[in-house]
């Protein structure tokens, strides 16, 4: 784990460990340079991440403020949602319309005489490729959907559409990446890769995209309550 990485991990770790009486500001980047005997600038890439995560916040002259609530709540981020929308491109490798198939009728609560848009999309991070996503969207509620939308946030045209997004039903797969994957991708065949797949919900429980994602350079942090009754089940 790179310096900078377990120093985010660990200041997350102590802003939850004070949850009940949280701190308003983080110590200086001076201060923490020196407790982890690292260097200002290793500080300050594990600080981008907090800020880039909702943890943090940097007022320029005033401190590292903790952003109010951040300990009492559950959290989730990746090597995707950490990013800024300025890093992340698409690129639309395929799009068409088709009858959904019987897991797709189930999926998307269809029958057989409806049509889905099917597409398959190529994801960049700072201009290095990372992810190959096969999609499928609902083509009543999505009619309009083109190249743009495809290679911008689905999410935000979700939105657009005046509909309200609810939650995702991730699952999460080791994989080893095709040859056609790495052909895509611009890899070895066979390398370790994430299969991700998501299911994207609306307020009311309609789903609007069910995905499928190879991602070869994968990684997700959770901070999430401790659930007894959970431990319970299982001992039983």
């Amino acid at each position: 784990m790179k310096k900078s990485e377990f120093i985010a991990q660990d200041l997350l770790s102590k802003i939850y460990q004070h949850s009940g009486s949280l701190p308003e500001k983080l110590p200086p980047e001076r201060q923490l340079a020196e407790e982890y005997g690292v260097s200002r600038f290793t500080v300050r890439k594990a600080l981008e991440k907090l800020v880039s995560i909702g943890a943090v916040r940097i007022v320029q002259g005033s401190g590292i403020y903790i952003n109010p609530g951040v300990g009492s709540n559950p959290l989730v981020y990746n090597s995707i949602t950490e990013k800024k929308f300025a890093e992340i491109s698409f690129k639309m490798l395929e799009l068409h319309k088709r009858r959904p198939d019987k897991e797709e009728q189930q999926v998307f609560d269809l029958s057989a005489d409806d049509f889905i848009w099917a597409f398959t999309r190529l994801r960049r991070i700072s201009q290095r490729n990372v992810q190959i996503e096969y999609s499928r969207m609902p083509a009543r509620e999505f009619s309009d959907l083109n190249q743009k939308t495809i290679e911008h946030s689905i999410q935000q045209y979700v939105l657009s559409k005046g509909y309200a997004i609810s939650h995702s039903l991730t699952r999460y797969q080791a994989v080893t990446v095709s040859k056609e994957q790495a052909h895509i991708l611009g890899c070895k065949k066979g390398i370790a890769a994430m299969h991700i797949t998501n299911r994207g919900i609306l307020q009311g429980g309609k789903v609007y995209a069910f995905s499928d994602i190879i991602d070869i350079d994968y990684s997700c942090t959770y901070v999430i309550p401790f659930n007894q009754d959970n431990l319970a089940f299982r001992q039983t």
